[in-house]
């Protein structure tokens, strides 16, 4: 069992920064693929990144490739999405979501936290 709270949304102008954290619980947290997925409203939760279970490989969706890094702390249970230059298009519900299975469909994630707000002004 892995539960999963997402906090460091907001409000941030277009070219700003956020950091998105997600604290996990559940001993097999350094077991699992741990990613982090997106929201805008009227669309589908699309994948964003996504990170191995020892942080050693990620992968980034082509949207938010260069800008975006996900990392992992398996010592504090904590996995954080750090967001550069954003973008109005950016603006979403961010979900961190665990995995027992490298993937990035939305069905291959079975844990998901209750999402945290990030809004870019332009």
């Amino acid at each position: 069992q892995v539960q999963l709270v997402e906090s460091g949304g907001g409000l941030v102008q277009a070219g700003g920064s956020l950091r998105l954290s997600c604290a996990a619980s559940g001993r097999i947290f350094n077991t699992r693929v741990m990613g982090w997925f997106r929201q805008a409203p009227g669309k589908e939760r699309e994948f964003v990144a996504k990170l191995s279970r020892y942080g050693g490989t990620t992968v980034y969706a082509e949207s938010v490739k260069d800008r975006f890094t996900i990392s992992r702390d398996n010592a504090k249970n904590m996995v954080y999405l750090r967001m550069n230059n954003l973008k109005p298009e950016d603006t979403a519900v961010y979900y961190c979501a665990s995995s027992a299975v490298w993937g990035r469909r939305r069905e291959d994630y079975d844990y998901w936290g209750q999402g945290t707000q990030v809004t870019v002004s332009s």
